[in-house]
């Protein structure tokens, strides 16, 4: 079956691109240049999907993929995304471990992202008082019994590829790095999202290091792509995915700003790779940027 989705988006391959200088980190396997790379500033590439594995909305491999069709978010009844909560519990990690006390009085949800943490349902929220992604308790939700109609249950899937590279989160990130946009022409600015440093091991409001993990690689418009949250450290084995371009990865280019700070120059790129953490006793499939790990022993 993984095989015919594949084949479903061999025709994506012209959307890589040659000639466009890729980046190697640490020690990736796969030396395969800028083979890898797709242009993501090109609207084709950004908006066309079509049914993949993980979603029915995927680019550049059946496992790159938007939540579900619409909005990324949990919107309530008005279609607003900010849902009123009861500060005071526990922001966790998806190992359930305790980030922050959430202080906040409303909080974003990414669709279809629900784990059970400490003998409760959660829910992933995009921002917390941790200055990341969190996990926060549905009993702590005001419309609790709404949020549950509408959040559903989304998981990224296991391509049944052989387990190959064994990672762990690092410890350190490159600030410059963190600074540069990946989405062509992001009109956030220069604190705003889109960042690289979304990807990386950042310090968090609690002095600990952390990293998404995350559901589609950035600059596709597939819209918000954490599906969880782990501290340095976090063992993540690597897992053979298919792709346009036929190798296990997807780089993507990345900007910095222009005269007129418009972020259109490109500078460098940044390879994401496809596997699982083992979080609380649950595999967690999902993307890394390889830029936020390091090669590791002990995988499971």
């Amino acid at each position: 079956m993984h095989a015919a989705v594949s084949r479903a988006f061999t025709a994506l391959t012209a959307l890589a691109v040659a000639g466009l200088a890729g980046c190697m980190v640490g020690d990736d396997p796969d030396d395969v240049g800028d083979e890898d790379l797709v242009d993501t500033s090109s609207a084709i590439t950004a908006f066309a999907t079509k049914p993949g594995v993980n979603s029915d909305a995927c680019t550049a491999s059946p496992y790159n993929c938007r939540f579900h069709a619409g909005d990324s978010r949990v919107l309530d009844a008005a279609g607003d995304d900010g849902w009123a909560i009861v500060p005071g519990a526990s922001v966790r990690d998806g190992d359930g471990n305790v980030l922050a006390v959430e202080s906040g009085t409303k909080l974003t949800f990414n669709f279809g992202q629900t784990r059970s943490l400490a003998g409760k349902a959660h829910a992933l929220a995009l921002t917390t008082s941790n200055s990341s992604a969190g996990w926060y308790p549905f009993d702590h939700i005001v419309s609790e019994a709404s949020f549950r109609n509408d959040v559903g249950n989304v998981d990224a899937k296991d391509t049944g590829g052989a387990r190959t590279g064994c990672y762990q989160i690092r410890a350190s990130d490159d600030q410059a790095l963190a600074a540069k946009k990946v989405v062509y022409d992001s009109k956030v600015g220069p604190t705003g999202h889109e960042r690289a440093g979304d990807y990386l091991p950042l310090v968090r409001a609690n002095g600990k290091r952390s990293a998404n993990l995350i559901f589609s690689v950035p600059g596709f418009g597939l819209g918000g792509a954490t599906t969880d949250h782990f501290a340095a450290g976090t063992k993540f084995r690597r897992v053979e995915v298919p792709t346009s371009s036929g190798h296990p990865s997807i780089s993507i280019p990345l900007w910095v700003a222009n005269g007129a700070g418009r972020y259109i120059v490109r500078s460098g790129s940044m390879r994401f790779v496809y596997g699982f953490v083992v979080g609380d006793g649950v595999k967690r499939f999902g993307w890394m940027a390889l830029d936020a790990l390091e090669p590791a022993t002990g995988c499971p």
